[in-house]
């Protein structure tokens, strides 16, 4: 860490100003969700920032699913509370790590010069210092974005991860694994085609492995940035529909914001085949986020670069992959999964 004694007073300002709106924007999956929206309207260049937003909804989309109608049934108060700082704290170690890298490039435009070197008073890995020094130059999209991906997957390893806390209450536990079958490591695009709802999406296999996310993110660019057509329906449609952490969003069909139908008779029959309701059967509860879970005050992130292996960078050459993004047909059965797993614990409690 460079000592803040050796900035000028421009520099010193600079600092200030990005910790500041950086800490005002970082206050719940719905602020920084919206953030990297605004970023990218300003900024298209940084294509992270709208896959950052894309994936940020899937974040806040699995909060919600923790107080909706079957995570809240299969899992416990402790346990439920437990995933969410889970979520909440990985979503919030991102955005304080990479959002004052979009608005020290920002600044860099305006001043028509690098500040790059600023990147180390906010703990920001000198492998980005590098990387953005060579984009300011170079304008090479997919390499700062896959960079990014990188930095921040590595960044919340040790973090989250791999953090005691965390591996022992939520990674090793059985309803980890359980979740893992379900919906948690889903990735949804969504997209309107003609009045109706598409998903294209990938399925994260071990979300433990580092690599496997990076490669992940890797796949998830190609589905929205090697698809023109693809990204531009996406867009709009995130412009069209404001985040509110409910699945709502974006199917109104299936999903609700408030509870329907009766408790007593809510989990005796199935509601589900495929991603339809049957005839009369009410909605998925999907609250909002700002009434599902109350805002976390959050300590400092744990210090240290996690930059140490230069063989990284091999995850920054592109290749051509072929990747299919057909996710709906699994994620219909994912819910049908939820719905099966519910009923027979309510008929397990009740025989009980």
């Amino acid at each position: 860490m460079n000592s803040l004694q050796t900035l000028t007073k421009d520099e010193l300002q600079l600092v200030e100003r990005i910790n500041e709106e950086t800490q005002r924007l970082n206050k719940n999956n719905l602020t920084r969700t919206k953030a990297y929206l605004d970023f990218y309207k300003k900024h298209p260049e940084i294509h992270w920032a709208f896959l950052g937003h894309m994936v940020s909804r899937n974040g806040g989309w699995n909060m919600t699913d923790l107080q909706g109608d079957f995570l809240s049934v299969l899992l416990n108060d402790k346990e439920r509370h437990l995933f969410f700082s889970f979520l909440e704290r990985g979503n919030w170690l991102i955005f304080q790590d990479a959002y004052p890298q979009f608005l020290l490039y920002e600044a860099s435009i305006q001043k028509k010069r690098p500040l790059f070197h600023l990147l180390s008073h906010f703990r920001v890995s000198i492998f980005m210092e590098t990387i953005w020094n060579h984009f300011f130059v170079h304008h090479n999209r997919y390499m700062l974005t896959m960079a990014l991906v990188v930095n921040e997957q590595s960044y919340l390893e040790d973090r989250v991860i791999q953090h005691p806390h965390y591996k022992t209450s939520v990674l090793n536990t059985m309803q980890f694994k359980l979740q893992e079958l379900f919906s948690f490591t889903h990735i949804l695009f969504p997209y309107g085609n003609g009045g109706k709802i598409e998903l294209m999406g990938k399925t994260l296999p071990q979300f433990e492995s580092l690599e496997k996310r990076i490669l992940l993110g890797k796949s998830l660019y190609r589905l929205l940035f090697r698809q023109n057509k693809v990204l531009d329906k996406v867009y709009q449609w995130a412009l069209s529909k404001p985040h509110t952490g409910s699945r709502c969003d974006y199917w109104p069909k299936l999903f609700s914001v408030v509870k329907e139908g009766a408790p007593s008779k809510l989990y005796k029959l199935r509601r589900l085949n495929g991603c339809r309701l049957k005839a009369g059967m009410p909605r998925i509860y999907s609250p909002l986020l700002q009434y599902a879970w109350k805002d976390v005050h959050h300590v400092p992130a744990e210090t240290g670069d996690w930059f140490k292996d230069v063989n990284i960078i091999e995850y920054l050459i592109e290749d051509n992959e072929k990747i299919s993004g057909e996710i709906k047909n699994e994620y219909c059965q994912t819910l049908e999964k939820l719905e099966i797993a519910v009923i027979a614990k309510k008929v397990i409690t009740i025989w009980s």
